[in-house]
Order: structure tokens, then C-alpha cells, then sequence
């Protein structure tokens, strides 16, 4: 049996008005993009990226974080 358990990476970008997070399937690159709007509002997107993702992360300045916060601002705890 094929195991299913797949640790994602996350990633945020504080701009002026609004945050950028993304989880990240680093096996298929997979991912899930939130953009939380100054008005709490969020938008949520499914993302397909290409292996050179990572690196565009690191150029566009992305801060790795733990799940826990990922998730805390898709439930809007945050």
C-alpha cells in the first residue's frame, strides 16, 4: 500500500495592506494560496506550481512558516 501522508511546506509575504500564504505539495507541487484582505476577508485559490516554485518564493521575498500558522488564518483564527 502507497503511503498518502505528504508533509507540506508553507510560506507568507506581509504586504502593505494584505498577506500572501501558500501550502505547498513539494511532490507534485500542488498547493493552496490564501490572501487574507485587510477586512479579514479571504480569498482562497488552488494552485498548480512548477518545480522552480520554491525559488520564486525566496526571490519574491516568502518567509517559510509552521502549518499551525497556515492554518490559524485558514480558519480566520488570525
Amino acid at each position: 500500500m502507497k503511503s498518502s501522508a505528504v508533509v507540506h511546506e508553507y510560506f507568507k509575504r506581509v504586504f502593505d495592506d494584505y498577506i500572501v500564504l501558500v501550502q505547498l505539495n513539494p511532490i507534485d507541487y500542488s498547493g493552496l494560496e490564501l490572501i487574507v484582505h485587510p477586512n479579514k476577508k479571504l480569498e482562497k485559490t488552488k494552485m498548480q506550481f512548477d518545480e522552480d516554485i520554491k525559488e520564486d518564493l525566496e526571490v519574491d521575498e516568502f518567509k517559510s512558516i509552521t502549518a499551525l500558522e497556515f492554518n490559524l488564518y485558514l480558519k480566520g483564527l488570525v
